[in-house]
């Protein structure tokens, strides 16, 4: 399998092995964690108080759990439009 890079100089040339590119730092938005994250709070951990650590720790762990048993809803969380244009 090749895959296509652009080279610094512009010119295209075929690779047997993807291209990493680095991340510019403090992008969340280009993290698709980020957005699992971002969902959690919002669905399950927002607008709430806690009395202890326990209780911190016993409702992340639900609410990590609801997740995991909604494996679409994962996905479409990391999807990046502009990555699937290519």
């Amino acid at each position: 399998m090749r895959f296509v890079a652009k080279e610094r100089d512009g010119e295209v040339r075929g690779r047997e092995r993807p291209v990493l590119l680095p991340l510019p730092p403090r992008s969340p938005e280009l993290n698709p964690v980020e957005n699992v994250w971002q969902f959690m709070r919002n669905t399950w951990l927002s607008n709430r108080t806690f009395r202890t650590y326990d209780d911190i720790v016993d409702i992340c762990c639900h609410a990590w759990n609801q997740l995991v048993d909604q494996p679409w809803r994962i996905m479409s969380l990391g999807l990046r439009d502009w990555a699937h244009r290519f």
